[in-house]
């Protein structure tokens, strides 16, 4: 990685008081490398927290979550893998299938995921909840921390973090931890209807359909994730 993109050379992020450790939702592994880097090089106590029933198909899930898994192992970050409760996912956004990207049904996909980020928070003693979601230039930074809030309002004494993980370099560290970790890449944000929406942009322009499970960052021309290539 470039020197001036090390975690040594910019102000290391300070917890809010009095939180100590942080329980920290995790979206995927190439949103998630820079943040825990950034958080274990501030010597921060970070637990991950893997809740996104809304990754769509399973087999898509299972290679995402699976990436996340294999960067906490290698930096000894514990790991909490939630339900995959699809159905509830689904009933949730009922009546907003056709709602745009960063619309009214990615607020409610942020809630849901929030939610049960807080609900484990609170039962088991952590009293600040942030997420790797808003280091993404794909997202609505403001959309996320008001629904994270809104989450962390529910229970008392706690708090959402809206550290803005994108500044200082960490848009760019985020690219170069990826390619040097050979993360999985994906194409679209996760639910059916952002891989209906992103196919439909793609035949619009000319462009082929989404296939899943075949790029890597820095892994051009290598062969798709197999269940024995895990550490693709």
């Amino acid at each position: 990685m470039a020197k001036h993109l090390s975690v040594e050379n910019y102000q290391r992020p300070a917890l809010p008081a009095p939180a100590d450790s942080i329980l920290l939702h995790s979206c995927c592994a190439p949103c998630a490398g820079e943040v825990i880097d950034a958080l274990l090089a501030s010597n921060i106590k970070t637990t991950v927290f893997f809740y996104n029933p809304n990754i769509h198909p399973q087999e898509e899930y299972e290679i995402r979550k699976q990436e996340n898994i294999r960067f906490c192992q290698q930096r000894e970050v514990p790991f909490i893998d939630a339900d995959y409760d699809l159905d509830n996912w689904f009933e949730r956004i009922r009546g907003l299938e056709n709602a745009p990207e960063r619309g009214e049904r990615c607020t409610v996909c942020f809630d849901m995921r929030f939610e049960r980020t807080a609900l484990y928070a609170y039962e088991h003693g952590f009293s600040l909840i942030s997420s790797t979601l808003g280091i993404s230039r794909w997202k609505d930074m403001e959309q996320i921390n008001n629904s994270g809030t809104r989450a962390a309002a529910r229970w008392q004494d706690m708090q959402y973090w809206t550290f803005n993980w994108r500044k200082q370099g960490g848009s760019q560290r985020m690219i170069e931890i990826s390619k040097q970790e050979n993360f999985y890449q994906q194409e679209y944000c996760g639910c059916v209807y952002s891989l209906r929406d992103t196919n439909r942009w793609r035949r619009a322009n000319g462009r082929t359909r989404v296939e899943r499970g075949v790029k890597f960052y820095g892994r051009d021309g290598l062969p798709p994730l197999t269940d024995n290539n895990n550490d693709a």
